[in-house]
């Protein structure tokens, strides 16, 4: 199991990626990320951002939102830039750095019911549009790995996650067509778990209720990561066979957003209380449960950032030290 303990979503406010990089290493050392900041515009957003990794599938913003390319052109550029930017900053910050670094990505369901096609509807609408999605992706996402680990030869893994806020509703036929008139087809759900394995071993992040953990352990994915105030009891039996499967849980136990941030045990309680209601033995807590904000920090301050990461790394001492306290 990882010795993780906490880390963070994705995401973080303002547009000082050195500063960001910075906080992150210090904050969450035991599994640090390259964080995103989609406060500077076009291309740092998360769909644009991901878009910019695609392999031979350009893309441009259009006043509906990102739509396929003939060519790469201005906006695509962009987003390769802020990438560029972000990777010569984690260089710098992390060159001595020896351990695992996670990397996010919109997964391929959520950017395939974002990205339009040249003429027509979503991506999603067209199954074979979406297998080239997942194809450019994997390859993209497989090269940005790569670039990452010559800059960074100390890193002894890269922890993939794909963020998929859009797949509970690509399953249940609930997202919008281009119009907005209509709903795009349910996609089955084996498709979903063949894309997956398109993807070294990945972590899933969803902070939208009804998660399907059930479709991503059959995916064989390495863990998901949720918010925790979404979970439902009726969650819980398939909650319980993720782990049991040796899924890694992501717990997001304190808010996006500044708000004040009670003590590290009060933070640590969601954990120890499902932990303690799927009747798992307490010293397996630890070594399977990641604590991380609920979602992403871009609608924080600054000074709400480094706050809510530090007290999720104090939190996960909590289980650690004492997993039968709470």
């Amino acid at each position: 199991m990882s010795t993780w303990e906490a880390t963070g979503v994705g995401s973080h406010p303002g547009e000082d990626h050195l500063e960001a990089i910075r906080v992150v290493f210090g904050e969450v050392p035991g599994l640090p990320y390259l964080p995103e900041l989609p406060a500077r515009g076009v291309g740092a957003d998360m769909i644009g951002r991901t878009a910019g990794l695609l392999v031979d599938l350009p893309v441009e913003v259009q006043p509906s939102g990102w739509r396929l390319a003939d060519r790469p052109g201005r906006d695509h550029q962009r987003a390769v830039d802020h990438l560029r930017r972000d990777l010569d900053g984690l260089e710098e910050v992390g060159h001595d750095y020896s351990g695992p670094l996670k990397l996010q990505v919109c997964g391929p369901w959520t950017l395939a019911g974002a990205i339009e096609l040249k003429h027509g509807d979503k991506m999603l609408s067209d199954a074979g549009a979406v297998r080239d999605l997942i194809a450019s992706l994997a390859q993209g996402v497989a090269d940005h790995c790569a670039d990452v680990r010559r800059r960074l030869p100390g890193v002894t893994e890269i922890v993939l996650q794909l963020d998929e806020p859009g797949l509970p509703g690509v399953l249940a036929g609930t997202v919008p067509t281009a119009s907005g008139f209509g709903r795009l087809a349910a996609v089955e759900e084996w498709r979903v778990e063949e894309s997956m394995r398109s993807f070294d071993a990945p972590i899933v992040h969803c902070c939208a209720p009804s998660v399907p953990f059930d479709v991503l352990r059959r995916a064989g994915v390495r863990g998901v990561s949720v918010d925790a105030a979404l979970l439902r009891r009726r969650d819980e039996d398939s909650v319980g066979e993720a782990v049991e499967a040796g899924l890694q849980l992501l717990l997001g136990v304190v808010p996006g957003r500044d708000t004040r941030l009670p003590d590290h045990g009060v933070v640590a309680k969601p954990a120890l209380d499902l932990w303690r209601r799927l009747g798992f033995a307490p010293d397996r807590l630890a070594g399977q449960v990641v604590l991380t904000p609920a979602c992403g920090l871009a609608g924080a301050s600054p000074a709400y950032a480094r706050a809510a990461l530090a007290a999720c790394r104090k939190a996960a001492q909590v289980l650690r030290e004492d997993p039968e306290a709470g």
